[in-house]
């Protein structure tokens, strides 16, 4: 991210969120590597990191970081009402609003968000394994959906972005 370029409250804090919870912008550049590594035979690690900061620059993705963390954050302090607090605190598997927040990110870069993210969802490489770790005591009921789709967004942007640089050489 350019020194200059003017950083919003909300983007700021959606940022320093992220670290303070354990996420790096590597961690995601990583997971989207990992989706796309088999499709483009000349991946780089530094067109990773720009497709996930391109996502994270978005408004809708900024706003779905910090109302999912912040969920997070009151449930890991128990300060949530009953039975929000147990729903949000054990992660349960048929709550699903932690994933429909996590759409909302996904869905900024077309449908082929959805395949990566379902997929990413489902393995939890890198990153994911730790923030779906019950054992740590943190609560990461939203994050770990939240970092899923913005790698899958960024993994959606990179492809569409290579599928229109492919069809201009031909």
């Amino acid at each position: 991210m350019a020194d200059d370029k003017k950083v919003d409250l909300t983007e700021e804090t959606a940022r320093r969120w992220l670290k303070e919870r354990g996420v790096e912008v590597q961690d995601m550049a990583d997971l989207v590597f990992f989706l796309q590594e088999k499709y483009h035979e000349n991946l780089k690690m530094e067109d990773c990191l720009a497709n996930v900061e391109r996502v994270l620059s978005k408004r809708e993705v900024q706003n779905a970081i910090i109302t999912g963390i912040q969920l997070d954050m009151l449930a890991e302090k128990g300060m949530l009402e009953e039975p929000l607090q147990s729903i949000i605190g054990s992660d349960e598997s048929l709550y699903g609003v932690d994933e429909i927040l996590a759409f909302s990110i996904v869905n900024v870069y077309g449908s082929i968000g959805f395949t990566n993210y379902g997929y990413i969802d489902k393995l939890k490489p890198g990153i994911l394994a730790h923030l779906n770790d019950k054992s740590t005591g943190e609560c990461h009921t939203f994050l770990d959906d939240i970092v899923g789709a913005i790698a899958a967004a960024a993994s959606s942007r990179l492809a569409h972005r290579a599928a229109r640089a492919e069809k201009e050489k031909k």
